[in-house]
């Protein structure tokens, strides 16, 4: 509550609710008193009390940005265009952030990773990912949740709206005016306005509200000339699940399922493995043939009515004695959605551009999952196959075009709700890729805004779309055949030299554009041995430069599987911690004319990308001192930028 009262007097906003100057307790403790009622003289003794009298008060505010769900997307979207420099609003339904991903669904986070090559996303979604297997090596998913909570609420460019939901908008000359979201636990209505607006939703609840085009269902062959399409479009989807989590116990664990549990034979699991017992099943699977939203409160009653029906075939059947010490630790009581409504953007995504990985000229981000799709029956058709995944050899680019709507001029999106069909959704939909779709987003209105742009002459200008992908790519979102071309990066135009180097990983790797492994059988980092002590690496220029900004890219072993999991075996190919491979250690000498001058010593870095900002130096030359990794016994360096200023 503070927080947010001080941004809103920041801003000068106006509020129809009792101002209150603080938290009571903060009052309470100002005056040093303990509260105490008279009730015969209707008075207050030692202290101060205001009491909020009017319930569903409102509050507006006034941002740059607004972004409509908290799930990876939102999250991404909203840091991004705080990062870039807008007051941005984040309204999130639930009271914890994360979606499909958090404690209350616990669905781990997939993308590229799938293609088991060196395709995982990086950007914010790396920060996030490397910060909790960290800070949280107890696995917890609830200590997850705060690692998100905790980069929201550490930006201060971010106002944080829980448990507030969205539910109407203003639109005129379509263009959204503002919008309108209600939180119960504290009774207030909030009242948005913003120059651009972000549906993360994942059900497109803002697009529908404001008359953005949408589309739902599958499409038939004909419509895209889809060979993995329906032969006749209809209005079904893919199911929603629901997880649970078991653990074992020194003794028998009965089980006694409720009444209203479905009931399942052998016959049902001819299709569905039912393997270990501490995190399932992502088959757990219902909702394809409703509307998924509208009747959503039944479809989780079904989803528990057979969830509750597994676990009683599994301790009750006899076909898994196994299971005899293990019970429930966890039901999830708010289904994972994978399919609702899709908006329409000026590019709709099709089958083909995934997998002929179609090089967009507007790309802005990458997928890699495989055509991924599911059936709408799930576990009402236990006879059929609960997936049909199409994987990929590649990965595929995904253009801007497909995150901004075609008929509401500023409203974008990022999430399981892109402008795609349905075949393709079935592989843009996870969460990894997701996550980077909100960076792109979230960077696109803070670009649009500093440089008085729409959407849609970003997108189809030629000049702006390179340097919008030139920033993107800086801020570490990569994208798919693009190198550093940045004009403003002085580091480009350095002479390199090191102490050592390996024969494949020559010093001047990290001027060549390329900031992280892609596949394509070079080497594109610096790198020397630790072995016989520190190293160090030099960038010089013929005349001295004035910078005040350092970035450097370090190696995060982006070859394998980083992710939160219920699941002890996710973890096999994983590194809980820091990766072996980044430098952990180093400092940043400059040489100034008045010799040299130490500017940075950094212990313990655990990212990947790494940004100094200092008052303005002119310096001859920068020499970077490795001492230590966490654990490799090269020292690994991708890239090195300088600039004068971290221009947007």
């Amino acid at each position: 509550m503070n927080k947010r009262r001080g941004f809103l007097k920041t801003l000068g906003i106006g509020s129809g609710a009792v101002a209150l100057g603080g938290p009571i307790s903060t009052l309470f403790a100002a005056n040093n008193s303990e509260f105490s009622f008279d009730g015969d003289n209707n008075t207050i003794n030692r202290g101060e009390f205001l009491l909020k009298t009017e319930a569903y008060a409102k509050v507006t505010y006034n941002v740059d940005v607004c972004v409509v769900g908290g799930g990876m997307s939102g999250i991404c979207a909203a840091l991004a265009a705080a990062r870039n420099g807008q007051k941005v609003l984040l309204m999130q339904d639930r009271s914890r952030l994360g979606g499909n991903a958090s404690s209350e669904i616990r669905m781990h986070i997939s993308g590229a990773s799938q293609l088991k090559q060196v395709w995982r996303e990086t950007g914010i979604l790396e920060e996030l990912v490397l910060t909790e297997a960290v800070t949280n090596p107890q696995r917890s998913y609830e200590m997850w949740d705060f690692v998100l909570y905790d980069k929201i609420v550490s930006e201060p460019n971010i106002t944080l709206l829980l448990d507030t939901a969205f539910y109407d908008a203003e639109v005129s000359n379509n263009t959204i005016k503002k919008i309108w979201g209600i939180c119960s636990p504290t009774e207030e209505i909030s009242e948005i306005t913003a120059t651009y607006f972000t549906d993360c939703t994942g059900d497109g609840s803002l697009a529908a509200k404001t008359g953005a085009k949408c589309m739902r269902g599958r499409e038939a062959k004909s419509t895209f000339n889809e060979s993995l399409a329906v032969d006749v479009a209809d209005q079904k989807t893919m199911g929603n699940s629901i997880l649970f989590m078991a653990q074992p116990h020194e003794e028998e664990m009965p089980y006694t399922p409720p009444s209203w549990a479905r009931k399942y034979t052998t016959k049902d699991f001819v299709h569905r493995n039912i393997g270990s017992y501490e995190y399932g099943y992502w088959w757990l699977e219902l909702g394809g043939a409703i509307d998924i939203i509208s009747d959503g409160q039944q479809n989780r009653h079904d989803l528990l009515a057979t969830l509750f029906g597994v676990w009683d075939y599994i301790k009750n059947s006899g076909n898994h004695p196994e299971s005899a010490n293990w019970a429930l630790s966890w039901v999830g009581m708010i289904p994972g959605k994978r399919e609702s409504r899709r908006i329409v953007g000026p590019y709709i995504m099709k089958q083909q551009d995934v997998q002929a990985a179609t090089l967009f000229e507007d790309r802005v981000a990458y997928g890699g999952w495989p055509l991924d799709d599911h059936p709408p029956g799930g576990m009402d058709s236990t006879g059929d196959v609960p997936y049909v995944s199409i994987p990929l050899k590649e990965p595929y680019s995904i253009p801007f075009r497909s995150l901004f709507s075609a008929n509401i001029e500023n409203l974008l999106f990022a999430g399981r709700n892109i402008s795609v069909s349905h075949v393709a959704l079935s592989s843009t939909r996870v969460m990894a890729t997701c996550a980077t779709l909100g960076q792109a987003v979230g960077t696109a209105m803070a670009y649009c805004l500093n440089h008085k742009l729409t959407p849609h002459s970003l997108a189809t200008t030629a000049e702006e779309m390179f340097k919008f992908q030139q920033l993107l790519l800086k801020q570490d979102q990569a994208i798919l055949g693009i190198r550093n071309e940045d004009e403003n990066d002085l580091a480009k135009n350095a002479k390199v030299k090191s102490s050592s180097e390996t024969q494949d990983g020559t010093a001047s790797k990290i001027i060549d554009g390329i900031n992280r492994d892609i596949a394509d059988g070079k080497v594109h980092q610096w790198r020397a041995s630790l072995e016989g002590g520190s190293q160090w690496i030099e960038l010089s220029w013929k005349k001295a430069v004035t910078l005040n900004h350092i970035q450097l890219t370090f190696d995060t072993g982006l070859d394998r599987f980083l992710r939160m999991s219920p699941q002890d075996w996710v973890y096999n190919d994983q590194v809980r911690g820091p990766q072996p491979e980044t430098i952990a250690s180093y400092t940043i000498e400059a040489e100034t004319s008045n010799g040299a001058k130490k500017i940075i010593e950094v212990e313990n870095n655990f990212l990947r990308l790494a940004s100094h900002t200092f008052d303005d130096l002119k310096v001859k030359a920068l020499r970077i001192t490795v001492s230590k990794t966490h654990g490799d016994k090269l020292a690994r360096l991708f890239e090195v930028r300088c600039y004068r200023e971290n221009q947007i």
